[in-house]
């Protein structure tokens, strides 16, 4: 028992002392810190300088903005439309309802081949007319590296990206694949302001106000009108077949309606005796224009279906907001570089003495 008391009594004074130690070793490093104040100030001014330096140098980012409502909720207004369809034997079918669902369509504009013929399009920039691609080399200094490389008079983009031989081909796919990734990486955001609301943003930042907003346009036009084809391509091949099959049995109804004309024209004075070369062909073509009447109004209520499906299916995509120059552009505030700069130069400085001090202590212990 006593014994215990002893060995409780040791680790009291062995927590204590350890206590002690640290405190007192705490107040050494804070004497030490103290003792070299000035470099540490200095340090600080100077991280401070290099903060404001930045912050004046350092381009500033442009952001160009579009907002657009996307309203797709036609599977509920067209199922009806649908049911009467089929019992003509038309299949209104499914005309892509489930393409571009939830986090589809935002994935659609960071696709390569969207951003691809975004960047393939050309612009007036100052009253020369440029691809955006070519813009694009130009700011983010690509158009040096490219004519150090020996690649000036090879590298020439065109609108189609079709070049004269494989290896020209590869050499500009190459080319333009690390600038899409650049792009993905840096430049473009899409995102649904809300996951309940349809309210879809686009923003490009670019250190070039006009790329910034021109290459932001382009690329919201080419998505949303390959979102507004894909969607209703079904239902337009529909309705193009429909109007084709109502033109052609419309001509053949006409085309007996004619018949009976012509045949009553051919015989104004039909001896009775021989009312076969009369009545034979006027009935046989009045036969067919009856038929083809009763065909023709059921592809037209058919026809009629498609359209409507067709215009039902048809997305609702109304843009909000659209970028206007001037843009709104981002700056990096000087009071933030300085306070920012000058923490980096005296965490530094302290990081450097502590790791100083530490060293020489191992050396004076051996």
């Amino acid at each position: 028992m006593q014994d215990k008391y002893i060995k409780t009594a040791q680790d009291a004074f062995s927590e204590g002392s350890s206590f002690r130690e640290l405190v007192l070793e705490t107040k050494d490093w804070i004497y030490y810190l103290k003792s070299r104040i000035y470099l540490i100030l200095i340090f600080g001014v100077l991280g401070g300088g290099i903060g404001i330096f930045y912050a004046y140098n350092k381009q500033p980012i442009f952001k160009a903005k579009t907002s657009f409502v996307l309203e797709t909720n036609s599977r509920n207004a067209m199922a009806a439309y649908a049911n009467v369809a089929s019992a003509f034997g038309i299949d209104l079918g499914n005309t892509g309802e489930g393409l571009f669902q939830g986090e589809n369509i935002l994935e659609l504009y960071r696709s390569r081949t969207m951003i691809s013929e975004a960047l393939l399009s050309s612009h007036d920039f100052d009253g020369k007319t440029q691809l955006l691609i070519d813009r694009y080399i130009d700011f983010n200094g690509l158009k040096e590296q490219r004519e150090r490389k020996s690649l000036k008079n090879r590298v020439r983009f065109r609108a189609d990206n079709s070049y004269n031989n494989k290896e020209l081909q590869l050499l500009h796919d190459s080319i333009l694949t690390r600038i899409v990734k650049d792009i993905n990486k840096n430049c473009l955001r899409v995102e649904k302001v809300d996951k309940k609301l349809n309210i879809i943003t686009v923003t490009v930042d670019s250190k070039d106000e006009l790329f910034a907003k021109f290459f932001n346009e382009s690329l919201v036009r080419k998505v949303n009108d390959f979102y507004l084809e894909t969607k209703t391509k079904k239902s337009q091949e529909n309705v193009a077949i429909l109007q084709q099959k109502v033109d052609s049995v419309n001509q053949v109804m006409t085309g007996a309606i004619y018949t009976v004309s012509s045949v009553a024209d051919a015989t104004p004075n039909q001896n009775p005796t021989r009312m076969t070369q009369r009545t034979a062909p006027i009935q046989s073509a009045t036969a067919k224009a009856q038929v083809n009447q009763a065909i023709l109004e059921t592809l037209v209520q058919n026809l009629e279906l498609s359209k409507i499906s067709l215009l039902k299916e048809t997305p609702l995509i109304q843009i909000v907001d659209a970028p206007v120059l001037p843009l709104d552009k981002q700056r990096v505030g000087r009071f933030f570089a300085l306070v920012v700069g000058s923490f980096v130069g005296v965490f530094l400085v302290i990081l450097f003495l502590t790791v100083r001090r530490k060293i020489l202590l191992v050396l004076n212990d051996q």
